[in-house]
């Protein structure tokens, strides 16, 4: 009963920390917004108590700054941070990998391929809310990952070190491919460039409906895992010991990240570090029990997105900085961190 006190007193806090700041972020830009009037924007878009909220006193342009430019921004930097960290959580658990994050297995450059072979081809159009790029960089990925999977799967069994090898060749493979095309094609170096820095710039609600139910679902089958993570954090041979199914816990955490990932980097870019830096931050402040870790790391991981987009669109405005560059900034120093302490413990 204590423990199930404590976990829901921690989500709670992230959640409280949530609600901070997203209002926050709402009222920060070139148009400043009264907090006030930010939260009788945002209440109003709520279901069931959405229509008795009263906008009396609320100009037009304050209605569309954050109803229909800010608010679904924000929302969907917090699903990205939020699927990008809870996959972060869970490779790093299958892999007993501290060093592991989301595109551990080549699903960034696969995407990356698949949105410069779009942009190239001067595919700019929009299909259903998503554009051609978007959709070429999620089949990419998913191309990648498969074929990551078919060169480390021996028989029916997935070993972690030929999983990593085949991510990291499978990675250069498809970057070196995607530099070939930068050479070939110079004058889209910069859109590429910028895709690959990851942005939520000219996101709204159709890439916000295209991404909250994918990452919701594969959160929550993750978590459905998360005692068998915890069991495999003491040995594969362990968990087979005691009844985990190793290789199809392994199988089905593999597929549902790829597919999570895949997801979340068709609608933003490639954002790094995010599936990294926070299981370690959030680890240090719940423990390691994957119960309360990986609602704790979505959770933190979509607020410091926010927080990052925020500062990524508001430190030099009216130019806006790609928010990858901004979680490489915080995540570098935190990744050397890492590489000092895990040398010190060899």
């Amino acid at each position: 009963m204590k423990f199930r006190q404590r976990r829901l007193g921690i989500i709670l806090s992230f959640i409280t920390l949530f609600f901070v700041v997203l209002v926050f972020s709402s009222i920060t830009g070139a148009a400043r917004i009264n907090p006030m009037t930010s939260i009788r924007i945002i209440a109003a878009r709520l279901p069931f108590i959405g229509g008795s909220i009263d906008l009396s006193g609320i100009t037009a342009s304050q209605l569309s700054i954050i109803g229909n430019i800010r608010l679904p921004r924000i929302l969907l930097a917090f699903v990205v941070g939020f699927g990008l960290s809870v996959v972060g959580v869970a490779m790093q658990g299958m892999l007993k990998n501290p060093m592991a994050d989301p595109f551990i297995v080549g699903t960034s450059s696969g995407a990356a391929f698949g949105a410069a072979i779009a942009i190239v081809l001067k595919l700019n159009k929009v299909y259903g809310g998503m554009g051609v790029i978007s959709l070429f960089a999620f089949f990419g990925a998913l191309l990648a990952t498969s074929i990551v999977y078919s060169l480390a799967r021996i028989k029916n069994k997935v070993p972690v070190t030929t999983l990593l090898l085949a991510g990291v060749a499978t990675g250069q493979f498809f970057t070196a491919i995607m530099s070939l095309l930068m050479v070939i094609s110079s004058k889209d170096v910069s859109s590429i460039i910028f895709w690959t820095m990851g942005s939520f710039s000219a996101r709204g609600w159709n890439q916000l409906q295209l991404a909250v139910l994918p990452v919701l679902v594969g959160s929550l089958v993750i978590y459905i895992f998360s005692k068998d993570l915890n069991v495999m954090l003491l040995g594969e041979t362990t968990a087979q010991n005691t009844g985990v199914s190793v290789e199809k816990v392994k199988r089905f955490i593999l597929v549902i990240s790829a597919l999570m990932t895949a997801v979340v980097v068709s609608v933003s870019g490639i954002i790094g570090f995010i599936g990294l830096i926070i299981p370690h931050i959030v680890r240090m402040l719940v423990g390691p029990d994957h119960r309360v870790l990986i609602p704790c790391s979505g959770l933190l991981g979509g607020i410091f997105l926010i927080l990052a987009d925020t500062l990524a669109r508001t430190i030099i405005a009216p130019t806006e900085i790609p928010v990858g560059i901004i979680t490489a900034l915080a995540g570098g120093p935190f990744f050397i961190y890492l590489l000092r302490k895990n040398k010190r413990a060899l």
